[in-house]
C-alpha cells in the first residue's frame, strides 16, 4: 500500500467524520428541540448509534458505491482524491452557510464529475445514478407521507389523553425513535465511504480479482462517522429543529420514526440517499397535520435549492480537481 493510498483513505475517513459532524443535526435535532436530552447527551446517544449500524442493515449501500455508480474499471487514485475535495468543499460551504444539505450525494457528484472528465459519459453507471437521483425527491415525499401517517395514527390514539401524559409518555418515546433513525443514518451514509474506499483499494489491485468491502474499512468509516456526530453541527441544529417548523415531544417521535422507516427500506435496496432529505420530509410531513401554516415553507424551499445544486457543484469542484492534479 503506497504512502498516496494510504494519505486517501484518511482523506475519506475525513469525509465521513465530516458527514457525521454535517449529519449529526439530523439525528438529534426533534431530541433537542423538545428537551428529550440535552445536546450533549444526545450526540453521545446517536453517535452510539450511528457506530453500530453494520451490525443490522448489511452492506448492500456499500456495494452500490463501489461500483453502482462509476465503472469500478474506471475508478483510479486521482479520481478517488478529486471526488473526497469536491465533496469535502462543499460539505464545508453547506455548514458554514447552516444548510443540511446532503453529505452523500456531494459524494455522488464529486464521483460522476471526476468520472466524466476521465472517460467521459461510458464511466458512469446510468441505472445506479438514475436510482440516487430519484431518492432525491422520493426520500422526503415518503417521509413527509409517513410522518403525516404516523402522526394522525398517534394523533388519534392519544386524542382523549392530557398533553402533559403524552408529552410524558413520547419524551422517552423519541429516545427509541432517534436511536432507529441514528441506525438508519450509520447504515447509509458510513456505507458511502467505505464503497469509495473499497473501490480505491480495489482499482489499486489490494483486493484481488473479487470486489468487496474488507471488516477494517467497515469499522473506520462506522467510528469516524460516529465521532462526527460526537462533535455536531450545531449551527444545522436550529435549522433542522426550529426553522422549519415547531415540535413537541410527540412530534419528534413520528418524524424521526418516519425516517427511520424510509432509511430502512432504502438501504435494504442497496440505494444512497439522503438522511437530510429524509428527516426534513418527516419534520414538514408532521408539521402540516396540525395546519399547513405550522410549516415555514420558505425555509424549506431554501433547503431544497441545496438539495437541488449539490450533486452539480460538486460534481464541477471534483472534475476542475481532477484536472489540477492530472
Amino acid at each position: 500500500m503506497t504512502p498516496f493510498i494510504i494519505f486517501l483513505i484518511i482523506l475519506a475517513l475525513v469525509f465521513d467524520f465530516l458527514n457525521g459532524f454535517n449529519d449529526s443535526a439530523n439525528s438529534i435535532a426533534t431530541i433537542v428541540s423538545t428537551r428529550a436530552l440535552t445536546p450533549r447527551w444526545a450526540v453521545i446517544w446517536a453517535a452510539f448509534f450511528n457506530f453500530i449500524a453494520f451490525l443490522f442493515l448489511g452492506l448492500h449501500v456499500a456495494n452500490t458505491m463501489g461500483k453502482g455508480i462509476v465503472a469500478v474499471g474506471v475508478i483510479d487514485p486521482y479520481i478517488i482524491l478529486a471526488t473526497l475535495v469536491g465533496a469535502c468543499l462543499w460539505n464545508i460551504i453547506a455548514w458554514y452557510l447552516g444548510l443540511p444539505t446532503s453529505s452523500s450525494h456531494a459524494l455522488i457528484g464529486g464521483l460522476v464529475g471526476s468520472a466524466l472528465v476521465k472517460a467521459g459519459p461510458g464511466a458512469l453507471v446510468f441505472s445506479g445514478i438514475f436510482k440516487t437521483i430519484s431518492f432525491i425527491f422520493i426520500s422526503p415525499m415518503a417521509g413527509l407521507a409517513l410522518g403525516l401517517l404516523i402522526g394522525m395514527i398517534v394523533y388519534r390514539s392519544f386524542r382523549k389523553s392530557t398533553p402533559l401524559h403524552v408529552d410524558h409518555i413520547f419524551k422517552k418515546g423519541q429516545l427509541i425513535s432517534a436511536a432507529l433513525f441514528s441506525l438508519g443514518h450509520g447504515g447509509n451514509d458510513a456505507q458511502k465511504t467505505m464503497g469509495i474506499i473499497a473501490g480505491l483499494l480495489f482499482s489499486a489491485g489490494l483486493l484481488g480479482e473479487t470486489f468487496y468491502i474488507p471488516f477494517w474499512v467497515v469499522i473506520s468509516c462506522q467510528a469516524a462517522i460516529a465521532l462526527g456526530t460526537m462533535f455536531g453541527g450545531w449551527r444545522i441544529v436550529k435549522t433542522m429543529g426550529q426553522k422549519i417548523t415547531k415540535l413537541k415531544s410527540v412530534d419528534g417521535f413520528c418524524a424521526n420514526l418516519a425516517a427511520a422507516v424510509t432509511l430502512f427500506v432504502s438501504t435494504g435496496m442497496g440505494i444512497p440517499v439522503s438522511t437530510t432529505h429524509t428527516i426534513t420530509g418527516s419534520i414538514m410531513g408532521v408539521g402540516s397535520l396540525r395546519r399547513l401554516s405550522a410549516v415555514r415553507w420558505g425555509v424549506a424551499g431554501r433547503i431544497v435549492w441545496a438539495w437541488i445544486l449539490t450533486i452539480p457543484c460538486s460534481a464541477v469542484v471534483s472534475a476542475a480537481t481532477y484536472l489540477v492534479f492530472r
